[in-house]
C-alpha cells in the first residue's frame, strides 16, 4: 500500500524543484476532464467570455469615432456616437453577466465531482491506508485544495481566457490602427515572457509547499478540537495554542516566500510592459505633431494599449494562480489514483447458502504495514465452528484486535489463510465477507446523526418496528423513549449527547438489526459501570444467541460461559479450554485470574473499610 505524498520534508520540496513547470500545470488535466463533461456550460461562457472581450475592445474604437467623426462633423450632433458607446456598454454587463454565471456555475459544479469522486475512492481504501496517512490532512485537501479549484476554474481560467482574447483581439485592432508603433509593441513581449517563465518555475514548487503548510493547520486544528477534553483536563492549553502558533507562523513564512515571488513577477512584468507602452505612446504624440496620425487614433491605441498591456500584466498573477492551481490539483489526483490494497478479484467465489458462520485462521502471519518488522500473528491456527462462542485473552499486544481486522479483510497475512465458510478471503467479495458480521468495537463510533439512522447503519431498510424490537433487546429501549425526540433526536457529535453503557447498548442494538451468522465483540463491556456493564452484558447474551461469536476481552468475569477460550501471547495460541481447566493448569490465564479477581475482592474490601 502506498503513501501519498507529504511535501513537508525539505528533501522533497528539492525534488519538486527539479521538477519542469509543465509537468506541473499539466496536473490541471484532471480538472479538465471534468470541466468537458459539460460543454453545453462550457460553450455559453465562451460565448460571453468573446463578447465581453470584443465589447471591451470595441470601447476605445467608439472614442476615436467621437474623436475623429463626432467632433470633425458639420452639424456637431455627437450623440449617435454616445449612444452607439452606451450600447456597447450595455452589451459589455450582460455578456459580464453571463460569463460570471455560467464559469462560476462550472466551477462549483468541478469541485463538487472533484469531491465525491476522491470521496468515493477513499471509501474503497482499506484501514491501513489511513494509518499511514492522515485523516486530518486528507480532509484538508478536500476542503482547501477544493476551494483553490474552485477559484482557478471559477475565476482565474476566465480571466486568463478574457486576457488572451484581449491581448489578440486588440494586437489585431492596433495593427489596423498603427502598424508600425504595434510591431515596435511586440518586439517587447518577449522580454515580458522571460520573467514569467524563470520566477514561474520557483513560484510553482513554493505555492505547493504553502499548501502542504495550510494542510498542516488545518490537521492540527482538527487533531485539537477532537481532543478538547483531554487537552483542558491536561492543563495543555498554551501548550497547544504555541504548536499552532508555530504551525500558523511556518504557514506564513511559506506564504511570504510566495507573496515575494508574485510581487517580484507582478513589479517586473508591469514594468517592462508598460515602460514599453508609454514610449510607443511617446513615438505616437510626435506622429500625431507631425500628422501622420489622428488624435482619434492615437487615443484609441492609447485605449486599446492600455488594455492590453493590462492584460499581459494580470496574466503573470494568473500564471501564479494557475501554478497554485495545478499544485492543489496534484495533491488531489495522488488520492484519485491510489489503489485499494484490499479488492474484489475479477471473478470473486460466492460464499456458501445458507451462511453457516465457520472462521478458520490456518497458519497465518502477519504484520501491519506500519510496523513490518514485528509481527502481530506468527503461524496463527484456530477453528471457530458454527455458532460456538470463543472467547480470546491476552495482554496488550498479543495479537487480539487482528484477528477481527484479517476476519473482516482490512488486511490480508503475509502467510497461511483466513477462510469463512471454507472460502479463502482473498477469493472472495469483501463486501460479501463483511455483509456476514457484525462487530460491537470497544469504543463505540456514533455518528452526528439522528438515533434512528445510527441504529440501522447496519441495515438501513429496517423499519421503525424492526429498530425498536432491536433497542429492546440491547437494553436500549428505555432511554431511547427518554430523548426529546425519541428515534429523531440528534446524536450529537460523536455521540456525546448519551453516556458510555448508551452508546455501547445502541452498537449492540445496530448489532442485533444487522442480524448476522457472526458477531465480533471487541472489549464490548470495557470502561463500564457495574450497572451499565450488567444492562450491556444482558444485552450480549441475546446478542450471541445462535450466532458464532469471538468476544476480545480483559474482564474475565464475562466470559466464564465461553464454549472455548484461547489465551494468546507473543501472537500465537499458548493455552486453551474452558474457564475451570485454565484456572487448573496455573499458566498465563491463571495469573491473569488472580490479578483481576484478587484485585477485585481488594477494591471491595477497601470500599467496606
Amino acid at each position: 500500500m502506498s503513501e501519498i505524498t507529504n511535501d513537508n520534508a525539505p528533501e522533497k520540496e528539492q525534488s519538486d524543484t527539479d521538477k519542469p513547470t509543465v509537468k506541473k500545470i499539466r496536473n490541471l488535466r484532471m480538472v479538465w476532464e471534468r470541466a468537458i463533461k459539460y460543454p453545453k456550460q462550457i460553450t455559453f461562457a465562451a460565448i460571453a467570455l468573446f463578447v465581453a472581450a470584443m465589447a471591451t475592445l470595441a470601447i476605445p474604437l467608439g472614442f476615436k469615432s467621437i474623436v475623429d467623426d463626432g467632433f470633425a462633423s458639420s452639424g456637431g450632433d455627437i450623440a449617435p456616437y454616445f449612444q452607439s458607446l452606451l450600447g456597447i456598454v450595455a452589451i459589455l454587463s450582460v455578456a459580464t453577466a453571463f460569463r460570471f454565471y455560467f464559469v462560476s456555475w462550472l466551477g462549483e459544479r468541478v469541485v463538487a465531482d472533484i469531491r465525491l469522486a476522491v470521496q468515493r475512492n477513499l471509501l474503497r481504501l482499506a484501514p491501513g491506508f489511513f494509518e499511514e496517512n492522515r485523516p486530518s490532512e486528507i480532509a484538508s485537501r478536500m476542503t482547501s485544495d477544493t476551494a483553490i479549484i474552485e477559484q482557478i476554474v471559477g475565476t482565474t481560467v476566465s480571466v486568463a481566457l478574457r486576457n488572451i482574447v484581449i491581448g489578440i483581439g486588440g494586437i489585431i485592432f492596433l495593427f489596423t490602427l498603427a502598424p508600425t508603433l504595434t510591431a515596435g509593441l511586440l518586439l517587447g513581449i518577449p522580454i515580458v515572457i522571460v520573467p514569467i517563465v524563470l520566477i514561474g518555475r520557483k513560484l510553482t514548487n513554493v505555492s505547493r509547499f504553502s499548501q502542504d503548510r495550510v494542510a498542516d493547520v488545518g490537521a492540527m486544528v482538527s487533531e485539537t478540537l477532537g481532543a478538547m477534553k483531554i487537552v483542558q483536563a491536561f492543563g495543555q492549553e498554551d501548550r497547544e495554542h504555541k504548536r499552532f502558533q508555530g504551525a500558523v507562523e511556518d504557514t506564513f513564512d511559506t506564504a511570504k516566500r510566495r507573496i515575494r515571488l508574485r510581487a517580484a513577477l507582478t513589479a517586473v512584468v508591469i514594468a517592462l510592459v508598460f515602460t514599453g507602452i508609454t514610449l510607443l505612446m511617446w513615438r505616437g504624440a510626435i506622429g500625431v505633431s507631425e500628422g501622420e496620425i489622428s488624435g482619434g487614433t492615437i487615443a484609441a491605441f492609447v485605449l486599446i494599449g492600455g488594455l492590453v498591456a493590462g492584460a499581459f500584466g494580470a496574466l503573470t498573477e494568473v500564471y501564479g494562480d494557475l501554478l497554485r492551481g495545478a499544485g492543489a490539483a496534484g495533491r488531489l489526483a495522488e488520492l484519485l489514483a491510489e489503489e485499494p490494497g484490499i479488492a474484489a478479484p475479477a471473478s470473486p467465489i460466492a460464499l456458501p447458502e445458507p451462511p453457516r458462520g465457520q472462521i478458520s485462521f490456518d497458519n497465518v502471519t502477519f504484520a501491519y504495514p506500519t510496523r513490518p518488522e514485528t509481527a502481530a500473528l506468527k503461524n496463527f491456527s484456530l477453528k471457530v465452528s458454527p455458532g460456538e462462542t470463543v472467547a480470546v485473552v491476552g495482554p496488550s499486544g498479543a495479537g487480539k484486535s487482528t484477528l477481527f481486522q484479517l476476519a473482516q479483510r482490512f488486511y490480508d497475512p503475509e502467510g497461511g489463510s483466513v477462510r469463512i465458510d471454507g472460502v479463502a478471503l482473498p477469493s472472495a467479495d469483501p463486501a460479501d465477507i463483511r455483509e456476514r458480521m457484525a462487530l460491537v468495537p470497544q469504543d463505540t463510533v456514533l455518528f452526528a446523526a439522528s438515533a434512528r439512522d445510527n441504529l440501522r447503519y447496519g441495515k438501513w431498510d429496517a423499519t421503525d418496528e424492526e429498530i425498536w424490537a432491536a433497542a429492546r433487546a440491547a437494553n436500549a429501549e428505555k432511554f431511547l423513549l427518554d430523548l426529546p425526540d425519541g428515534l429523531d433526536s440528534f446524536m450529537g457529535e460523536a455521540g456525546t449527547r448519551l453516556s458510555g453503557g448508551q452508546r455501547q447498548r445502541v452498537a449492540i442494538a445496530r448489532a442485533l438489526l444487522r442480524q448476522t451468522p457472526i458477531l465480533l465483540l471487541d472489549e464490548a463491556t470495557s470502561a463500564l459501570d457495574a450497572e451499565s456493564e450488567k444492562l450491556v452484558q444482558d444485552a450480549l447474551e441475546r446478542l450471541m444467541r445462535d450466532r458464532t461469536t469471538i468476544v476480545i476481552a480483559h474482564r474475565l468475569a464475562t466470559i466464564r460461559s465461553a464454549d472455548r477460550i484461547i489465551v494468546m501471547d507473543e501472537g500465537h495460541i499458548v493455552e486453551q479450554g474452558d474457564h475451570d481447566s485454565l484456572i487448573a493448569q496455573s499458566g498465563l490465564y491463571a495469573k491473569l485470574a488472580e490479578l483481576q479477581f484478587n484485585g477485585a475482592e481488594q477494591s471491595k474490601a477497601a470500599v467496606a473499610f
